[in-house]
């Protein structure tokens, strides 16, 4: 089981480790690129860790209302999915913003992580006003005793694979190409949740999950989903956003899973995201709703026969 270390400057490592550090919002293409290369040094005998921070810097500097691929909770599912030793993610608090870079290596990296080898991308940048550089990682490296490897970037033609890029993707709607850029469906993971009962009622029996408002989300309307729960995959049709027809202020994810009416509520459900079906809107009824939703399943359940 993957170590996770969140909420705590006060930690120590017990063996020596190769680490891939960032901001790893969305763990995609270019993410999996260091990751691979820290699995790969650890049958030396190292521990495999991924560092990066409790929120993004973004986030606490200049825009609160920044939203993130991943929530912390499913970067920490996806993380341990791919087989990592350890997480850490460390507290973005005073203390850290304002390490010196130096300092950050001698005291996070030496002393508590035990530092054997380091993985990161050609622009890494860490410590105080962003003054540290790779440059820098290699010259305390040959001082305390740790190598540093510095891979490229993963392109996408002639364009960097980054959280930016995919960012951008997803906003414009375009999940499937979002999804190529990730290495995997964009998906929302969270708890099912009780909602409005309506499907039922118009037996249309659905799953509900509230996620986080720092999660970013694609633009409102129905999607061709898979949802995964306790390890089952199941087709369906996910609706992001607010039901305007019944009236929701807060956005959510409403999830008809085809062919199922179980008893799910408290559990863990990963809805992924595969094609966008149509947008959100508001029907005069919730007959006409109905009638709609039987549209969509339709589509959905044709997409997947051509597509799987």
């Amino acid at each position: 089981m993957m170590r996770y270390i969140t909420n705590t400057l006060d930690f120590m490592l017990q063996k020596r480790s190769v680490i891939t550090l960032g901001k790893f919002d969305g763990l995609h293409r270019g993410h999996q690129k260091l990751v691979k290369r820290i699995k790969e040094l650890k049958k030396a005998g190292f521990a495999s860790v991924i560092f990066t921070f409790d929120v993004s810097p973004v986030m606490r500097l200049s825009d609160p209302s920044f939203k993130m691929i991943l929530t912390n909770e499913e970067r920490r599912r996806l993380a341990e999915d791919m087989g990592v030793d350890c997480l850490v993610e460390c507290p973005f608090v005073p203390e850290i913003m304002h390490m010196d870079a130096k300092d950050f290596v001698h005291e996070i990296l030496v002393n508590q992580m035990q530092a054997a080898h380091l993985v990161v991308g050609p622009d890494f940048h860490f410590g105080y006003k962003r003054r540290g550089t790779t440059g820098l990682l290699q010259e305390m490296g040959r001082q305390f005793g740790f190598q540093v490897d510095i891979l490229e970037k993963v392109k996408d033609g002639d364009r960097e694979i980054s959280s930016t890029y995919i960012r951008e993707e997803i906003i414009k709607g375009n999940i499937r190409r979002a999804n190529d850029l990730l290495g995997y469906p964009f998906f929302v993971e969270g708890e099912i949740v009780h909602g409005r009962h309506l499907g039922r009622t118009i037996g249309i029996p659905t799953i509900n999950q509230r996620p986080s408002l720092h999660k970013l989300l694609p633009p409102f309307g129905v999607y061709a989903s898979i949802t995964e729960i306790d390890g089952e995959p199941y087709f369906g049709i996910s609706n992001i956003g607010v039901k305007p027809t019944v009236g929701d202020e807060r956005p959510g994810v409403e999830t008809y899973l085809f062919d199922v009416d179980k008893e799910l509520y408290g559990k863990q459900a990963r809805v992924r995201l595969y094609h966008f079906i149509r947008p959100e809107f508001k029907f005069p009824s919730v007959a006409q709703l109905q009638h709609q939703i039987k549209k969509d399943e339709a589509s959905c359940r044709k997409f997947f026969r051509e597509s799987f």
